[in-house]
């Protein structure tokens, strides 16, 4: 299942309610495939993923972050991390990873699959424990985790335009 672009914008929508059945692997690589087709600053493309789907690790990562307790459920999990030795400008690595992660959700949603962007960069206690759980180099940081499946709740959407946080030419 494809869908439109501007649909896929207006309804992809955080899921933390997943069934509990796997996600094939043609589906993970075309999910990491739309990550990897994210802009990055001077196309230096600084990211790393780290597909977790062992039980034992996902159930463990429900312990060291306080907010990803769907993970539980989840069947998988993508850790999106920057790898600052691949960076050609510093500090945009942020910026690179974040579209990574979005490009990354909308893949999920447009092959039907249900997903939440946890955080983890900049809170340093979480920063660690990623990095201890999932044996990360130093130079690698992890930006956020997630949990993907098969959505087992469908949220509604509603327009978040709000035309006074627009601004023309200047503030």
């Amino acid at each position: 299942m494809h869908m439109e672009i501007m649909e896929a914008l207006r309804t992809r929508r955080s899921i933390r309610k997943f069934e509990d059945r796997p996600v094939p692997g043609e589906m993970i690589r075309d999910i990491l495939d739309a990550a990897m087709m994210a802009p990055s600053a001077g196309n230096a493309q600084p990211w790393q993923f780290v597909v977790v789907d062992d039980r034992a690790v996902l159930d463990r990562v429900a312990n060291i972050h306080p907010y990803v307790k769907m993970v539980l459920q989840a069947p998988l999990g993508i850790l999106v991390c920057g790898d600052l030795s691949k960076e050609k400008y510093p500090g945009y690595w942020v910026q690179d990873c974040a579209a990574a992660m979005e490009n990354l959700l909308l893949a999920a949603h447009g092959l039907g699959l249900g997903g939440v962007w946890t955080g983890i960069y900049p809170m340093e206690d979480r920063v660690a424990a990623f990095r201890k759980l999932l044996k990360l180099p130093e130079h690698v940081v992890p930006l956020g985790f997630a949990p993907l499946g098969w959505p087992a709740q469908a949220p509604r959407s509603e327009s978040r335009y709000l035309e006074e946080r627009i601004h023309h030419n200047t503030y």
